[in-house]
């Protein structure tokens, strides 16, 4: 479950760099904003995923309380959820 976990986490973590640093200045420099659109629903699906399959792995009893908040305050930072798969996912393979 870890392993699927990290390939969403890279997912939604790309996502959202592609969605912050491309698509919106884009859509406000350029005025199109056709890629805030073509980016923003697989992002929010990625999001949501991530969210879902955080929660489950916490109910598994494989994360602390802290952990979980971590994970998901990573979620929405800009370059969290590759720090969160390097400080607590990849050693836990």
């Amino acid at each position: 479950m870890i392993k699927s976990f990290r390939i969403v986490a890279l997912f939604e973590g790309i996502s959202y760099i592609l969605l912050l640093f491309i698509a919106v200045p884009v859509k406000y420099l350029l005025h199109d904003p056709q890629y805030v659109k073509l980016l923003g629903l697989p992002h929010g699906i990625w999001f949501m995923i991530y969210v879902i399959m955080a929660i489950v792995i916490y109910s598994e009893g494989k994360w602390s309380q802290k952990i979980l908040y971590h994970i998901l305050l990573a979620g929405i930072i800009p370059f969290g959820t590759f720090y969160i798969d390097y400080k607590y996912l990849r050693h836990t393979e």
